[in-house]
């Protein structure tokens, strides 16, 4: 449910009601003795969120953001799988340890 932002027009108090899309626009100020109408303010809304395939932050990057990011990632996987091997390498060569369950 939105925020709505209204502004009486005979003392110029500005508040705000949470109301549903559906429900009647406020006509009547509520300050006290005022009770003169309001008019509904145009607000600034919140982000836009895109929720779904296709709608990222990153679509509409330039050509060379997108390959130097390329370049970063190959760069990345590379070192990430020579440092695998190592790994694999160490838990080869270590013996099993035995564990006595007495």
């Amino acid at each position: 449910m939105p925020t709505y932002e209204y502004e009486c027009r005979k003392c110029g108090k500005r508040f705000e009601r949470f109301q549903s899309m559906t429900d009647a626009p406020v006509k009547r100020c509520p300050r006290r003795g005022c009770r003169g109408t309001v008019k509904r303010l145009i607000g600034t809304g919140a982000g836009i969120i895109f929720k779904g395939s296709g709608f990222y932050e990153t679509d509409y990057r330039s050509e060379s953001y997108r390959k130097a990011e390329k370049a970063e990632k190959t760069t990345s996987s590379e070192s990430s799988a020579g440092k695998k091997e190592g790994a694999a390498d160490k838990k080869t060569s270590e013996p099993a340890k035995k564990t006595s369950t007495d």
